[in-house]
C-alpha cells in the first residue's frame, strides 16, 4: 500500500503541528506549509506564505512533482483578532480573512486539479465553534469562520464527482500558542465599559483550560483518513452539543446566552 502524500498548512505550532504528527504517525508522508523555518521530525517543511497565491502553487507543484500525487490537505493555518468592530482597523479584519479564508483559497484551488487528476483525495478545512456560536469582541474571527463552514459545504457538492472529500473541523477551547499570538485592541474599552477587555480576558482563561492540541490533532487525523465523511465534525462531545443547540434554538434565544458569557 503506497503511502498516502499530505499537505498541513501552519504545522509548526498548535494544532498543525499535532496534525501532521499524528497523520506522520499513521504512514502518512507530510509538509508543512508555513512562513516559519522551524524544523519538526518526520515532516517535511516548505516555506510557503498561504496569502502569496504564487508562492503556493509553486509549493504545491514542487510536492506533486516530487511525490506523484497529493491524498490530504489540512488547511490549518490561520491566527485570531479581537476587539470591537468599530474601533478594528479595515487593515486587519481585511489581514483576519486574507489568512484564515482566503489563504485557504489559495491552497484548495492550487491542489484540486492535482486531486482531480489523480481521482480523488480528502480536503480538510479547520473552522470553529466560534463558526456557530458568534463571539462578540471576536467578530471578524467568527465571521471568517463562519465563511470557512459555508465554502466547505457548497465545495463539496461541486467535488463530489471526482471522488474529493471536503470537511470543515470545529474546534472548542484549545490551550496552545493562538492564544498569546492573537492580535488585541481594546481601544474603545472605556466607550464599552470594560467590556472588550473582560471579554477577551474570559475567552483567553477558557482557551487555557481547554484541549490539548495533540487531542485535537489526533482527531483531525482520523477524519483526515476515513474512508466516508460527512461535511462538518466538532471536536469533542460538549463542543458537539454546543453546535447541535446552536442550531435547534432560535437565533434570538442563542444570541442572548452568547452576549450574557462574552459580551455582559
Amino acid at each position: 500500500m503506497n503511502k498516502k502524500i499530505a499537505i498541513v498548512t501552519g504545522a509548526n505550532s498548535g494544532i498543525g503541528r499535532c496534525t501532521a504528527k499524528a497523520l506522520t504517525d499513521a504512514g502518512c508522508t507530510v509538509y508543512d506549509f508555513s512562513r516559519r523555518d522551524i524544523s519538526v521530525e518526520k515532516i517535511n517543511h516548505i516555506r510557503v506564505d498561504v496569502t502569496d497565491e504564487n508562492n503556493v502553487i509553486n509549493a504545491v507543484k514542487e510536492v506533486y512533482e516530487k511525490e506523484g500525487g497529493i491524498d490530504i490537505v489540512i488547511n490549518c493555518a490561520g491566527f485570531g483578532i479581537s476587539g470591537a468592530v468599530e474601533f478594528t482597523t479595515l487593515e486587519d479584519a481585511k489581514s483576519q480573512f486574507d489568512v484564515n479564508f482566503f489563504g485557504m483559497v489559495n491552497v484548495n484551488r492550487a491542489v484540486i486539479p492535482y486531486m482531480r487528476e489523480n481521482g480523488g483525495g480528502r480536503i480538510v478545512n479547520i473552522s470553529s465553534v466560534a463558526a456557530v456560536a458568534h463571539i462578540p469582541f471576536q467578530t471578524y474571527y467568527s465571521a471568517s469562520k463562519a465563511a470557512i463552514e459555508s465554502y466547505t459545504c457548497a465545495l463539496s457538492n461541486e467535488l463530489k464527482p471526482f471522488k474529493i472529500s471536503v470537511v470543515a473541523i470545529q474546534p472548542g477551547d484549545i490551550c496552545t500558542e493562538f492564544t498569546q499570538a492573537r492580535k488585541k485592541t481594546f481601544a474603545g474599552d472605556d466607550v464599552y465599559n470594560g467590556r472588550i477587555s473582560k471579554s477577551v480576558a474570559g475567552m483567553e482563561r477558557d482557551e487555557q483550560k481547554g484541549m490539548k492540541p495533540e487531542v485535537a490533532g489526533n482527531y483531525i487525523a482520523k477524519i483526515a483518513l476515513k474512508s466516508k465523511v460527512k461535511p462538518i465534525y466538532a471536536i469533542g462531545a460538549s463542543y458537539k452539543l454546543v453546535c447541535i443547540l446552536c442550531k435547534m434554538f432560535p437565533c434570538r434565544f442563542k444570541n442572548f446566552v452568547i452576549g450574557q458569557l462574552y459580551a455582559k
